[in-house]
């Protein structure tokens, strides 16, 4: 049976994973091996994510820099601020670790694949939007965990040394590495599209079923309620209404056209989950990632479905537009 399209497949393989976890989850000597495992996953999606880079794509949208100053802002500036508002007002009654985890979800960077697919299918400009995402993840590896040290006060995410060299190793040198063996591999990562996406999604998996098996041997079902689930959902779509109000908001008064509006707001509303996973695991303590990073899981699947509609409806717009051109054409005087 086929999903609906606004039904992301990685969602669902998320869900099962954290049941797997709830019911079997990693014990003993197990924790030991899942920890190497993962580490090793987590390289590997970086590696992944730099090889996936394309200078040349890059390179033909970087000129457009007040579109990627405002992007940029939107994900680092804007976003935290709502998270610090959101913390700060507390509008809804949950767990201080369930803010915690709101305001770590405010400090990711952007994702890139959907970022991009939904800007190209919207209408948008595509290389300025190839631009701002991969720019975004690799700023996001330096300015998230800085961002963390600076507003967050969970224990264990104060962005020492250690921390530091921990993301420099398990994310950055292997996101280097495989975009330096760009030009050796870029073929075969081509041909093997499927499997480069299902490394990404099992590395992903990976890492959520350890985090949450060090939650549940820590009771997180005794601090998360279904009540508490809903109230994060709600949460997660008024955050990204908000955010996507004042992208549009801002593309217009700013004057950028159609194509540089829909990239800003599918560019600077999103929020990834690919590096916000794996960076949690680094960040914080063991028995906390799996509460921290259930906003972000949440928001995930909240951002795809509501840029799914919101990139159909921009799509139909233009085909209206064009059909209607099509139908009463302009007529010129001599």
């Amino acid at each position: 049976m086929k999903l609906p399209d606004y039904l992301d497949p990685m969602t669902l393989s998320l869900v099962c994973t954290v049941v797997l976890a709830s019911i079997f989850p990693a014990r003993g000597d197990l924790v030991e091996f899942f920890q190497v495992l993962t580490t090793a996953a987590i390289a590997l999606l970086f590696f992944m994510h730099g090889a996936k880079l394309s200078r040349e794509a890059i390179i033909a949208g970087s000129s457009h820099w007040r579109l990627h100053l405002w992007i940029m802002g939107s994900t680092f500036v804007m976003f935290p601020l709502l998270g610090l508002l959101f913390t700060w007002w507390r509008p809804v009654p949950m767990s201080q670790e369930m803010y915690d985890g709101f305001l770590y979800l405010a400090i990711l960077p952007a994702t890139v694949q959907s970022s991009i697919a939904f800007t190209s299918l919207a209408g948008g400009n595509v290389a300025a939007a190839v631009c701002s995402a991969s720019a975004s993840s690799l700023l996001g590896v330096f300015i998230s965990p800085l961002l963390v040290g600076l507003v967050m006060h969970v224990h264990g995410a104060g962005g020492n040394i250690r921390q530091f060299g921990s993301i420099m190793l398990q994310l950055l040198a292997p996101f280097v590495a495989g975009h330096l063996m760009r030009p050796w591999i870029a073929g075969w990562l081509g041909r093997h599209k499927n499997i480069v996406g299902k490394t990404d999604r099992a590395s992903i998996l990976l890492v959520v079923y350890s985090a949450f098996s060090e939650a549940v041997t820590h009771g997180i079902w005794h601090r998360v309620s279904p009540g508490s689930l809903m109230l994060i959902l709600v949460s997660c779509l008024g955050f990204l209404s908000v955010i996507m109000f004042i992208n549009v908001w801002c593309a217009r008064r700013l004057g950028f056209n159609r194509q540089d509006e829909i990239t800003l707001l599918f560019c600077g509303s999103k929020k990834s989950l690919a590096n916000g996973i794996p960076m949690a695991n680094i960040l914080f303590p063991a028995a906390s990632v799996g509460v921290m990073v259930l906003p972000l899981m949440i928001f995930h699947q909240v951002q795809l479905m509501l840029c799914a509609v919101l990139a159909r409806r921009y799509k139909n717009k233009a085909q209206q537009a064009l059909t209607a051109g099509k139908k009463h054409p302009v007529r010129v005087n001599r």
